[in-house]
């Protein structure tokens, strides 16, 4: 659950007015079932906008950023190390702190990989030979991770992650990002 501010009570006060005006309004009409299809109306357009103002208000409100990101490969365990530092750069404190890395294989781009990288069997050949138990091996790898949980602003917190590293990926391209929720 996300941390709520200042701004996220005030504006689902404000939706909280707009459905007690809804409502209202909805009673005052005289056919009975024309109240009930304004209620459930005003309800599901006042529950839709309450979350997705939070939304709203999460990415605008909530600010983190990244600093210092180092990775190292440990050949032993086929495995990667992601370590960082985060900060809350924003106003208000943030609920959790997502780390999201995503490893591209570049040898496919550059025309270092063969074609048998990319072949996936499906349709006819697949479904009676499943495929000739051939491997898929992806040419990208996303991962995601909670690295801080309740970040007061202004604070930061070092992180480390280990994941699997595909031993055919080549000269690899990264993209990191973090965002708080």
């Amino acid at each position: 659950m996300t941390l709520f501010n200042i701004w996220h009570y005030l504006i689902l006060a404000i939706i909280f007015l707009l459905f007690v005006g809804g409502v209202v309004g909805a009673l005052k009409q005289s056919d009975r079932k024309m109240r009930y299809s304004m209620i459930f109306s005003v309800s599901l357009i006042t529950l839709f906008l309450a979350v997705f103002s939070i939304f709203i208000v999460d990415k605008y409100t909530k600010k983190v950023e990244l600093f210092k990101l180092k990775n190292r490969r440990l050949l032993s365990t086929e495995q990667i190390v992601y370590s960082g530092i985060v900060k809350n750069v924003g106003s208000y404190p943030i609920g959790k702190v997502t780390f999201s890395i995503k490893l591209v294989n570049r040898g496919h781009a550059t025309g270092n990989v063969k074609g048998a990288n990319f072949y996936r069997p499906s349709g006819f050949i697949d479904f009676f030979s499943g495929g000739f138990n051939a491997k898929e091996k992806p040419q990208t790898v996303e991962k995601e991770f909670i690295v801080a949980k309740n970040l007061k602003p202004n604070e930061i917190k070092r992180f480390r992650v280990y994941f699997k590293y595909p031993p055919y990926f080549s000269s690899t391209a990264q993209f990191a990002k973090v965002w708080g929720h």
